[in-house]
């Protein structure tokens, strides 16, 4: 359950946010001022967190690297396929195979620490989305071969 409040806007940032709202259909200042401040206290707690729209929604993304969800995705892997790593070879073994460096790697792992719903939910998603991409492609070669 939400909780009104009262919110001084200083003209800039209101004007800013106007232009967003009419921008967004659909969007309320309200909805967006949540998700801002929301999002920025998870920054403030999670340096090196930002979050970016795309065509699947608004996610958490780590600065200058892939999506959140990509990193636990691909941690995860790691850790089904070589469950005899340490936690820092898990970490040391994705940060090789990614280019995404080691530090960002563990960034990615605490801020799935503290939201692991919202991560989990993306990768569900995607692995949906790759599912049904590769039946497409299995009924088109099913269809096209000779």
């Amino acid at each position: 359950m939400t909780s009104p409040r009262s919110v001084r806007f200083d003209p800039d940032v209101l004007a800013r946010l106007s232009a967003y709202v009419k921008a967004h259909p659909g969007l309320s200042a309200s909805t967006l001022t949540n998700r801002f401040v929301d999002e920025a206290l998870r920054m403030e707690a999670h340096p090196g967190i930002f979050f970016r729209e795309g065509p699947a929604g608004r996610r958490a993304v780590l600065v200058g690297g892939p999506d959140v969800w990509e990193v636990i995705r691909a941690v995860r892997s790691v850790r089904e396929h070589e469950s005899g790593l340490s936690a820092e070879d898990v970490v040391a073994t994705v940060a090789d195979s990614s280019g995404v460096v080691a530090q960002l790697v563990d960034l990615a792992i605490e801020y799935w620490t503290a939201y692991p719903d919202e991560i989990d939910e993306w990768i569900r998603a995607a692995d949906a989305a790759e599912r049904e991409a590769f039946q497409q492609w299995q009924r088109r070669q099913n269809l096209l071969a000779s």
